[in-house]
This record gives structure tokens, C-alpha cells and sequence, in this order.
């Protein structure tokens, strides 16, 4: 077994590289970070006059991540020691290379193991936005690509049951049988799903909303991004609405959500597609006399929400 001490990473990613060439796992001997914690990455750590260059599990979790690898749970070799295990990820494993259309998002497919409300790096920045637009105090919600239902799930989640039932929540998704489950888990009265395209939501007559989510659809190939934006906040959007849109930075394979987009004719993550469009959607909310903030990592949060000019005046 190969024994890393004070090479520097790039020695290892070189080894991390060659080896997964040939093998499906990769395993070599490092310094155990329990020992030296509260240290940063590259910090000199000497015991029993033997000298390591420091890293943490998070270093070593983001490295597997980094090489399509699953990180296993750490085997100690000795006082001071520990195996770090990555194991290939099978690429394949994911609905993003589904041909599917009509339900590649639905109950049966791939897609269907995702919940993104169990992934950290999606709750934390959902979550706060959900509350820097007062959930709780809107009337009319509306979500695109609501599949079945996961994010009005954390609505109710982090509502009482009062504040919950004053809602009412329109959810609209192309998929039949994502839409038939989402009615299944929705069953207070309070929420109402529609099979529909969105490109032709006119023809629902839905009115205007408090809320505007959308989660990782307007990017899809079917829509045209800008027209339809400026679309949904023109005509839905309620005069002092807001809005929550967030934009996967993130790829879904082999049970894991791995950091970072792929972009077309890239072999890596790329992120100047969705950097234009949260800009353009930043910009025209600032034009509208929205606050605009953006948060998250793996999955982007844009949050607007009306600025009220006597406020501001007083504040």
C-alpha cells in the first residue's frame, strides 16, 4: 500500500489518477486527521520524528469527489495512520443519460431515487430561502417542475399545521405519474397539481402568486430562458411577490450528488452558462425593485423579494 507523508497533493492526485486508470479502487496510508485537528491542509504535523503534511476527511472527501470516486469509511493502520478507500463510481448510473421523454423524470425512472432534501448542500440554502421570503406569510404559491412534490413537502416540513392549511399550493410538471404521486402526498386539500407543459401556461388561467419556485427547470431545452422569465414574473408574480429559482450546479450519478455542472463541449464542469443566466435574472429583478440574493454551492438559490420604498426611506 502506497504511504503518502509530506508529498504534496499534487503527487497524490497524479497517483490517484494513474492507479484508477487500471483499477476500480484506489487505497493508500495517510495521517489520521483526528489527530491533528483544527489544522489546515499543508500544515506540517511531526510525531515520533516523522513528519506529515496535514489534511482533514473533508479534504479527502472532496478529492474523491473530484475523481468520480466514493469515499469509504477510513480503516486505521496505526497509532497515527489510516487507509483512505475511494471507489470508482459508475458513471452510468444516472438519469441525466436517460432518452427517455416523456417520463424521464417519472416514478419509474432513475431520477425518481433522488431527494434533495436529504443532500445538505441543497436543505441548507432551500431552507433559507424559503425563509427570507416568509413562506409562511404568503397566500398563493405557485412551483414549475414540481415533480412529486418535494419542495412543497419542506414547505409543510417547517410550517405549523395552521400556517400550513392558510396556503394554497399549484404545482405544474410534465410527468404523469410524478404529478399522481404528488396528489397522493398531498391529500389536506390545499394543493393542486396540473400535468402541463409550461411553456403554455396561459391556457391554465392561473391568476397571479405570492410565491414564484422553480427548481432546476428553467434550464431545461425545451424552454426559452429569457422570454419565459420575464414571462413569469410579468404576468404571475403578484405586485409584492417573490421569487425563489434555483440553478443545479450539480450532476447526479452512482448515488451521489457530485459538484459541478456538465456544460456542453466540455469535459469538466463550466460554469459560464449558469453564470449568464443567474446574472440576466439578477439584473432584471434589480431593474424590478427586488432585493436579489444568491446562495448555495451544488444547487444555486436566487431569492428576490420586493424592497419596500417607505422601509427603505425610513431604515
Amino acid at each position: 500500500m502506497k504511504t503518502f507523508t509530506i508529498q504534496p497533493l499534487t503527487d497524490i492526485l497524479s497517483y490517484a489518477h494513474a492507479t484508477l486508470k487500471e483499477s476500480d479502487t484506489l487505497i493508500f496510508e495517510v495521517l489520521n486527521p483526528d489527530i491533528s485537528r483544527g489544522s489546515y491542509a499543508g500544515e506540517h504535523v511531526t510525531i515520533e520524528n516523522k513528519t506529515y503534511l496535514y489534511r482533514s476527511y473533508k479534504a479527502w472527501s472532496d478529492l474523491g469527489e473530484l475523481l468520480f470516486c466514493r469515499m469509504l469509511t477510513p480503516t486505521p493502520l496505526s497509532d497515527h495512520t489510516v487507509a483512505i478507500t475511494y471507489e470508482k463510481l459508475d458513471l452510468s448510473d444516472s438519469f441525466h443519460h436517460s432518452e427517455e421523454k416523456e417520463e424521464k423524470y417519472g416514478t419509474a425512472s432513475r431520477f425518481a431515487a433522488l431527494c434533495k432534501n436529504e443532500e445538505p448542500a441543497f436543505l441548507s440554502p432551500y431552507l433559507r430561502a424559503l425563509r427570507s421570503v416568509k413562506v409562511g406569510e404568503k397566500k398563493r404559491i405557485l412551483n414549475l417542475g414540481i415533480n412529486t412534490g418535494d419542495e412543497f413537502d419542506l414547505i409543510r416540513q417547517i410550517l405549523s399545521c395552521e400556517e400550513y392549511a392558510k396556503l394554497e399550493l399549484i404545482g405544474i410538471d410534465h410527468s404523469e405519474s410524478a404529478i399522481n404521486h404528488a396528489r397522493e402526498r398531498f391529500s389536506e386539500g390545499n394543493a393542486t397539481f396540473y400535468v402541463h407543459d409550461i411553456n403554455d401556461l396561459n391556457t391554465l388561467d392561473l391568476g397571479q402568486f405570492d410565491l414564484i419556485i422553480t427548481i432546476g427547470t428553467l434550464q431545461s431545452s425545451g424552454i426559452d430562458f429569457k422570454p419565459f422569465f420575464m414571462s413569469l414574473i410579468q404576468n404571475y408574480l403578484a405586485k409584492e411577490g417573490a421569487v425563489i429559482l434555483g440553478f443545479p450546479n450539480c450532476r447526479w450519478m452512482g448515488g451521489e450528488m457530485i459538484y459541478g455542472a456538465k456544460a456542453p463541449n466540455y469535459p469538466y464542469s463550466e460554469m459560464s452558462i449558469v453564470v449568464k443566466d443567474i446574472y440576466y435574472c439578477k439584473k432584471y429583478l434589480q431593474q424590478k425593485k427586488f432585493r436579489v440574493t444568491l446562495t448555495g454551492k451544488d444547487y444555486l438559490f436566487l431569492t428576490a423579494t420586493k424592497i419596500n420604498p417607505i422601509l427603505r426611506y425610513n431604515g
